[in-house]
């Protein structure tokens, strides 16, 4: 596929996240797409009656309240990844190491609760049926640490700095949004390799 057949305005960038679900750049736009609330309260529910004195005998409760999280879950993956393949030719996402940020214990659950691995399976085989494409960028690629406007990197920047001033020239950027449109330029970038 080569880019000079695909419209720049239909190709986005997309940076999953914890704090926001998704990031979503075209370029020019950017998106939030904010964690689903009633997920969050039927989770509330959930451990509530988890850790209630009567546990075993809600046992069955606690199940159809965690068959009701996933289902919930699983129709924001679909409605969500639906709009998306709808609306684009080409959705770039970075290669996260799903299986290894599980293994932070102060995150597994966060991660797992997100369903990123749901979403992007969701995204593939529905930007398949229409003929549009999913390409997905190496996951070393350090589309937070680096300046959309310049692309020199921030090497001391943490995942506790929400917001930066890149030193060289000067931009100040949303780290997420950054993240997205940068994601986005190497999905492109690696396009056109292909393409020459």
């Amino acid at each position: 596929m080569s880019i000079n057949t695909v419209e720049a305005d239909i190709i986005i960038g997309i940076d999953l996240g914890l704090k926001t679900f998704a990031v979503i750049s075209d370029g020019d736009d950017t998106e939030f797409v904010d964690k689903v609330n009633y997920i969050k309260a039927s989770a509330t529910t959930f451990k509530e009656v988890k850790y209630s004195n009567n546990f075993y005998k809600a046992s069955t409760k606690v199940a159809k309240l965690q068959e009701h999280i996933a289902n919930q879950r699983k129709d924001f993956a679909h409605k969500l990844s639906t709009r998306i393949a709808n609306e684009n030719q080409v959705v770039i996402l970075e290669d996260l190491n799903i299986k290894g940020m599980v293994k932070n214990k102060r995150l597994a659950k966060a991660i797992s609760d997100a369903g990123w691995q749901q979403f992007k399976t969701f995204l593939k085989y529905k930007l398949g049926w229409q003929g549009k494409h999913l390409i997905i960028i190496e996951r070393w690629y350090a589309s937070s640490k680096t300046c959309s406007a310049c692309n020199e990197k921030n090497i001391a920047l943490t995942l506790n700095d929400r917001a930066w001033i890149c030193g060289t020239c000067g931009v100040v950027h949303e780290r997420d949004e950054n993240a997205a449109i940068n994601i986005r330029n190497e999905g492109i970038r690696v396009l056109m390799t292909v393409a020459a």
